[in-house]
């Protein structure tokens, strides 16, 4: 383990991340009565902390390997949700706990989106802007970011990518060069927020709240500048937009850059993950609206469409935005869309949930079994795309699996212990291990009546959630610390 490696990147990541307290400072400055002070002493405190870090190793070469990699994105996650806290405890509103503030950092820079404030549309606009931005930065993640960066310091960045982008096969690189590769990551994602923007603003939102909306759509994040969520605005053509822009971010952001790169639109339709992904939202569309209809959840067909559209994409893509109170629907039709979550985005989104090729390939591999059972002694591969797919992918799925819901059922029975219902209990660690936000029953409209324990539990089902278990629980290995 080269530790003077990891403290350098660690070091230059926090400074980095120090200079995203300066545009709420900006916003707070155009507002006129804006909260600016919590911001430009949270920015001294994390670029002094990140010097400090810095400075003592500046001079290490050693070159930085793929576990050291794993070492720095955990770290560097956990750093940065206390550091992106700081606003929050410094600010006089919203007047959040460090717990609190802590929970609402870490859920804005996972990209889950449950929040413990009451009250948004009385905080200031710096406080709203941050909260938005820190979705927009987790989205992508600010370290493929920083990985474009780093180059430039003379600090490689392939192991922090491979650490850092989820999916079981992320290890296929867009250009030759690493930097590259984040680079035409960042434009897309870039692009893609500017477009959602200025489709908002066209639709009727102001400049401030299209932006801070465009932030936590491409992120797939959730948050929002208003109580009402989305609701506020009572527009069906914000919700059609936001539907658009939702199951764009849930697509892998490699295919929209190759689909952009080639101009060719066909590249989505060979895509099998891209297949399938609009065949669950289709199903799960389909079920939803019909369900609306039938219990009679609406006065009129045109509005349980609008919304159980909606609603359908928003929570299966685990963006987490609403228009109504979709928790008091009909059981069957809340339990689905919560199970929907759990599929997620595709591989290489912004997306949360276990993704959309890893159940593609849990699919395939469960009908080869059932095959092999038939044809005991058939060579059975499992394929993607017409091409076959190693079985070290297929067995890392399982393992992913499989450790999903072990962590799922522990953190679950945690949450009970804390004198939870079972609904409230179940709902909100799934939605904060799929980065959703929303839950049912007391966690259906924010966590904020939560203990403090139980909001402690979610903050590590986010962080599990975001990094996908394997980097978190790759550091509690014994075979990870060895020489």
């Amino acid at each position: 383990m080269k530790f003077a490696a990891v403290q350098k990147i660690l070091g230059l990541l926090l400074m980095v991340f120090s200079f995203s307290m300066l545009p709420p400072v900006a916003v707070a400055l155009i507002d006129g009565g804006g909260q600016a002070w919590p911001f430009l002493i949270a920015f001294a405190i994390i670029l002094g902390a990140g010097l400090a870090i810095f400075l003592p190793v500046r001079q290490s070469s050693h070159p930085m390997r793929l576990r050291d990699g794993f070492l720095v994105v955990v770290l560097f996650w956990v750093t940065l949700g206390l550091a992106g806290a700081l606003p929050f405890v410094l600010a006089p509103l919203p007047d959040l706990s460090l717990t609190d503030a802590i929970f609402e950092s870490m859920s804005g820079l996972t990209t889950t989106g449950a929040t413990v404030i009451i009250g948004l549309d009385d905080l200031p606009r710096s406080i709203l802007f941050y909260r938005q931005q820190l979705q927009w930065f987790g989205g992508m993640g600010i370290i493929v970011l920083a990985v474009a960066v780093l180059p430039i310091l003379g600090v490689g960045g392939m192991q922090l990518y491979r650490a850092e982008m989820p999916g079981p096969m992320k290890d296929t690189k867009l250009t030759p060069r690493i930097a590259e590769t984040a680079k035409a990551l960042w434009y897309i994602y870039l692009w893609m927020t500017i477009a959602c923007a200025l489709a908002y603003w066209g639709a009727g939102m102001n400049l401030f709240d299209a932006i801070g909306h465009a932030f936590s759509t491409v992120a797939i994040g959730g948050f929002s500048t208003h109580d009402l969520s989305l609701g506020y605005f009572n527009s069906t053509l914000i919700e059609l937009i936001a539907v658009v822009f939702m199951l764009l971010a849930g697509i892998n952001f490699a295919l929209h850059f190759v689909a952009v790169h080639r101009q060719d639109l066909r590249i989505y339709v060979r895509d099998s993950e891209f297949r399938f992904y609009i065949l669950v939202m289709t199903l799960v569309i389909v079920t939803v609206v019909l369900g609306l209809i039938h219990t009679g959840t609406y006065d009129t067909w045109g509005e349980a469409l609008i919304k159980g559209v909606f609603h359908a994409v928003s929570i299966g893509t685990t963006t987490g935005f609403s228009t109504t109170e979709f928790y008091f629907w009909p059981p069957f039709l809340t339990i689905l869309l919560l199970f929907t979550s759990f599929v997620g985005g595709c591989a290489g989104s912004t997306g949360g949930g276990i993704k959309v090729i890893r159940f593609l390939l849990l699919i395939k591999q469960g009908v080869r079994e059932i095959e092999r059972l038939i044809h005991p002694n058939a060579q059975i591969p499992v394929r993607v795309g017409g091409k076959s797919v190693n079985h070290r992918v297929v067995d890392a799925v399982w393992g992913f699996f499989s450790l999903y819901i072990a962590c799922f059922v522990v953190m679950y029975l945690l949450l009970a212990a804390t004198g939870l219902d079972l609904v409230t209990a179940f709902s909100a660690v799934a939605a904060c291990i799929n980065n959703l936000g929303p839950g049912l029953a007391q966690v259906g409209a924010h966590y904020a009546d939560l203990e403090d324990p139980a909001k402690w539990i979610l903050c590590v089902a986010m962080l599990l959630g975001r990094l996908e278990i394997f980097t978190l629980l790759v550091l509690l290995s014994p075979a990870f610390w060895q020489r």
